[in-house]
């Protein structure tokens, strides 16, 4: 199979779909791969790595959509790219389709089969393509937090872990998936106050087991997030329904109810966000002010960090490209259904019953969309 690599255009995205090592696993199984020119620059790889992993590097991302037959990516592909796919072409990223109607149709009328690395599943009830980001979300939440908090950004001017004699941050979490508990391993350990909310007991009594007393957790309700936000220096949003839209947790008035200066920081926001006062921001512009309170809403938070987050994406994705260049989307996806899960967009149909019931729009079975193909 002939695959394509573009360089990530979204603002401030500097991460790359296929590392050389990913490359050479699959130059040496007899595939071909177009790389962008300085693609993979931002996560420390020149142009000569990929050479010499076996790569063809071509001078723009027109000759690369209009060449591979896969596209691998990272972030939704942006309004420029999506002009460039056509029917039957594989795109296979992350796509968040259920906060993203233009997206969604767009894609739609290419006729592309897209593929979202959020909505793959696994036998485990796990996402495991989305966790690696979630992990790196969930850790970089706390670091932009802690820095919403300080005087020059318009937060209250609390440092998170206090000193001797003055009372450490409250930091308040909703979710104990990945992205609340690698928020609270950071939170924790630079020695805030801090509290996770879920729905789920028995994600509650992981976390609970993991950090002890270190901790406190709580039972979701709405009461009980009025109740907790009220105190809260850091709000964590880092709530997930897979591929559905991010459920508003958080209401406009718990919002001003938080001290002034306080700060949220949405990691939900790339599915629409877990409150209702969050709205996509960028890592050129990542905070405004509402409410009193400082909100960071920057909807790709692991390209600030793109070297590490390409290799924890690639050690993820790398098996899964694998299996679609070598065996074709239809023979990989109709033999797993976990992998079929990740199936959104099938030549003009929509397949992901989230995305459908998010933008209304009608859905077909993922089962007969590929097997028309």
């Amino acid at each position: 199979m002939l695959i394509g690599v573009p360089k990530e255009i979204k603002v401030h995205e500097y991460r790359v779909g296929l590392l050389p090592g990913s490359v050479r696993e699959l130059t040496t199984q007899g595939h071909a791969v177009l790389v962008e020119a300085g693609a993979g620059v931002g996560a420390g790889c020149g142009d000569e790595d990929y050479l010499a992993a076996g790569a063809e590097i071509v001078a723009d991302a027109v000759s690369v959509f209009a060449r591979a037959q896969m596209i691998v990516k990272v972030k939704e592909p942006q309004a420029a790219e999506r002009a460039m796919l056509r029917p039957g072409q594989i795109l296979f990223t992350y796509l968040h389709l259920a906060a993203d109607r233009t997206q969604t149709e767009e894609l739609l009328a290419s006729g592309a089969i897209c593929i979202a690395y959020e909505t793959i599943g696994s036998a485990g009830g796990g996402l495991p393509l989305l966790a690696p980001m979630s992990a790196v979300a969930g850790r970089l939440s706390v670091q932009a937090g802690a820095r919403c908090l300080e005087k020059v950004s318009v937060g209250r001017g609390v440092l998170l872990g206090g000193v001797p004699g003055v009372m450490p941050a409250q930091v308040v979490i909703l979710g104990a998936g990945v992205v609340g508990s690698h928020a609270a391993t950071i939170a924790v350990g630079m020695g805030a106050r801090v509290t996770v909310l879920d729905r789920n007991l028995d994600a509650l009594h992981r976390i609970q087991s993991q950090f002890g007393g270190r901790l406190q957790t709580v039972y979701s309700t709405r009461d009980a997030i009025a109740s907790a936000v009220r105190d809260a220096d850091l709000l964590i949003g880092g709530v997930l329904v897979p591929g559905a839209a991010a459920p508003k947790l958080l209401s406009r008035e718990m919002v001003a109810s938080m001290p002034s200066g306080a700060a949220i920081v949405d990691v939900a926001i790339d599915q629409g966000g877990c409150c209702d006062t969050s709205r996509p921001t960028t890592h050129a512009d990542p905070i405004y002010v509402d409410e009193g309170v400082v909100h960071y809403c920057v909807t790709n938070m692991p390209g600030a960090v793109p070297r590490t987050s390409s290799f924890a994406l690639n050690n993820a994705t790398l098996p899964y490209v694998l299996r679609l260049a070598g065996g074709g989307v239809k023979a990989a996806l109709w033999s797993d259904p976990y992998f079929l899960s990740g199936l959104n967009i099938c030549a003009g149909q929509l397949t992901n019953v989230a995305v459908g019931v998010a933008l209304d729009i009608q859905v077909a079975a993922p089962e007969l969309a590929i097997a028309a193909i």
